[in-house]
């Protein structure tokens, strides 16, 4: 439960996972399973530096005294239990709001692959280098906001991560440009005939309601078109600081996107390709009693 062993661990498993990653697709089994531990040791760092409670299974009563300072009454603290890859993204993420760039259905893959490599010498090679470059990405922001200088981290594989992330980046660009495009083109075969007056009467109609349905629903202005669309996704509890305390937000929750829909140009998009397209929000914060929901 030390922020400083869990940085260095980190660092330790990920410079292992990229020298397994630069021997080829024979050793892509090492190269996730060792970037999976070397994430997770990175997250639950910067949970511990808040505090030790944050990486505990809340469940286990005896995890929890160590990590409050009372271990004297609890079990060794080998026994300790503590949270998995995805409770700490989910943790961390909640904590970050918009500085993270990888969903959790993003994440997914990484967590099965890391767990399948561990428990059943399986993972899926032909996912390997999307999973990787995936841990990459999830990687940095938490490094920043560490305070950990990216050469130190990422040592001589400092420019295998930079062009590994670029070429993601690139291509998940394109394939948002590509539904903007075609988007585009579906909106002026429906309304370009039709007069400006007659086109803001019709829009009104369709795009009054979310054309998908989650815990919550924004109207948020589409990208392709400029008409109405909708964001939907998981409403989520928004902590404030309460003197030397985070507390819940009473007011106010915040919408952790999964989807954007747009009923006008059929623009459809899951969470990964979100952030390539326009000014779409990240997140947003609405008012809400966050009872409702959580």
């Amino acid at each position: 439960m030390d922020a400083e062993q869990l940085k260095g661990s980190s660092r330790r498993w990920m410079n292992a996972a990229l020298a397994a990653f630069v021997e080829g697709p024979e050793s892509h089994d090492f190269a996730v399973h060792h970037a999976g531990v070397a994430t997770e040791h990175l997250l639950k760092a910067y949970l511990v530096g808040m505090h030790p409670a944050l990486i505990v299974d809340g469940k286990h009563f005896d995890s929890l005294l160590h990590a409050t300072g009372l271990g004297s009454h609890a079990g060794p603290l080998t026994k300790v239990k503590t949270i998995g890859l995805v409770d700490a993204y989910l943790r961390v993420a909640k904590l970050l709001p918009r500085k993270i760039p990888i969903s959790k259905e993003d994440l997914e893959p990484l967590a099965d692959a890391r767990n399948g490599v561990a428990h059943s010498a399986i993972h899926d090679p032909t996912d390997s280098e999307q999973v990787f470059t995936t841990c990459l990405r999830l990687v940095d922001p938490v490094l920043k906001e560490l305070k950990l200088e990216p050469a130190n981290y990422w040592g001589p594989y400092l420019i295998l991560h930079d062009k590994l992330v670029d070429e993601q980046v690139r291509q998940e660009r394109v394939a948002a440009e590509a539904l903007l495009v075609k988007a585009r083109s579906l909106f002026k075969q429906r309304f370009g005939h039709m007069s400006p007056e007659e086109r803001d009467v019709v829009l009104a109609a369709i795009t009054s309601k979310p054309t998908i349905a989650m815990s919550r629903e924004a109207p948020v202005e589409c990208p392709a078109c400029g008409s109405q669309g909708w964001m939907a996704g998981e409403a989520e509890a928004v902590y404030v600081q309460d003197g030397d305390q985070m507390v819940v937000d009473p007011k106010e929750v915040f919408l952790n996107p999964h989807e954007f829909s747009c009923a006008a140009c059929g623009l459809e998009v899951g969470a990964k390709l979100l952030v390539h397209l326009g000014d779409l929000p990240r997140g947003i914060f609405l008012s809400a009693d966050p009872h409702d929901y959580i």
